[in-house]
């Protein structure tokens, strides 16, 4: 067994498997089959599962859940109240389990508070998306995302620094060194 921290207030179903230093506050509930890594953090009133997966050193804010169908990596912050979907289409009346879409942040990615991720997307590497934004579509690695529907207005290091370049097409960070090569931010 591992060595985490639950809150009395909170609940872990059967199947679940919590990774050594994480810790889950006040009114949490984590649903049967999923997987959590080391060194989480979940603030209070959050829903993960079930059959969810996240990676290590995610830190999840307040009032998030995250459904079936969505898959974090490592490193990655989910902001306060921020939503996932995982049904395009729902209906009250219609049951559509079989329908779910794969939704995947990947290492290092940020949600702002209160943003929408619609199921199906993929979150590139370290990208930030902005406070209230509306992802419905993929986003490149490291790409600033803001606004309904999101797009993208500018790019952001490791750090999430809003990245400027140089004359020579270089921007830096403490993390590294960047530059754009057909569209796409590369670590040089």
């Amino acid at each position: 067994m591992s060595n985490y921290f639950l809150h009395d207030s909170s609940y872990v179903d059967d199947g679940v498997e919590i990774g050594d230093g994480t810790k889950i506050w006040h009114f949490s509930h984590i649903l049967s089959n999923s997987k959590i890594g080391e060194n989480c953090s979940f603030g209070q009133n959050c829903v993960v599962g079930p059959k969810v997966k996240l990676g290590n050193r995610v830190k999840v804010q307040n009032n998030v859940s995250i459904y079936e169908g969505v898959e974090i990596e490592d490193d990655v912050f989910l902001g306060p109240s921020c939503v996932f979907t995982n049904v395009i289409n729902p209906r009250a009346f219609i049951v559509r389990r079989d329908e779910f879409k794969q939704t995947l942040l990947k290492r290092g990615s940020s949600i702002g508070a209160n943003a929408t991720i619609v199921c199906g997307v993929t979150i590139g590497e370290y990208a930030l998306i902005g406070s209230g934004a509306v992802v419905n579509r993929d986003v490149k690695p490291y790409a600033l995302m803001v606004g309904v529907p999101a797009k993208q207005i500018g790019w952001v290091g490791i750090s999430g620094d809003t990245l400027v370049f140089d004359d020579s097409g270089i921007a830096k960070d403490e993390f590294a060194s960047y530059k754009l090569i057909d569209g796409i931010l590369k670590v040089i």
